[in-house]
């Protein structure tokens, strides 16, 4: 766990339920896909699996007990070597606490965990137009212009649900 004065990170084990829960409201408020985030809730069986998988990470910064950022992301076992690299899914921090280095801590933090798993590399994409994240992951990282392709898997998937 790392802690400033103002908000402490933990990284979210299958014992926390509470707190993964906390930290879906989060992103559903920031990314103003609250419905996305909340209607079709997972089982506590599924989130506790997904906790205690190797490939996931949760981190949740807390102010006074209380969500107010985090980080979900995913650790891919490469094939070509032995070796992993770690995918941000999804960053946030609920709007009135953005500007305080939270984001900026949690990928420090997750940067730690990269290092333990022997990762070589963090990636993590941002939209055209979200200007914040892209001032954030220029200031951490490289910048890699790529296309992103949503591959639907049989006729009533994703983007007709949207």
């Amino acid at each position: 766990m790392t802690s400033s004065e103002l908000f402490s990170i933990c990284q979210l084990s299958a014992n926390e339920l509470a707190l993964m829960e906390e930290l879906l409201g989060v992103f559903g408020e920031a990314f103003e896909e609250v419905d996305t985030y909340s209607s079709s809730c997972p089982s506590d069986a599924y989130l506790k699996r997904l906790l205690s998988s190797d490939y996931f990470i949760a981190l949740a910064a807390l102010k006074n007990g209380a969500v107010v950022a985090g980080l979900a992301a995913y650790e891919l076992q490469k094939f070509e070597q032995e070796r992993s690299e770690i995918y941000i899914y999804d960053l946030a921090v609920a709007a009135e606490h953005r500007r305080e280095g939270i984001a900026t801590a949690l990928i420090q933090e997750l940067k730690k965990i990269a290092v333990a798993r022997a990762a070589y590399v963090i990636f993590v994409q941002a939209d055209h137009g979200d200007d914040p994240a892209i001032a954030l992951y220029t200031k951490l990282g490289v910048r890699e212009d790529v296309l992103h392709f949503d591959i639907a898997v049989d006729d009533n998937s994703y983007h007709q649900k949207i």
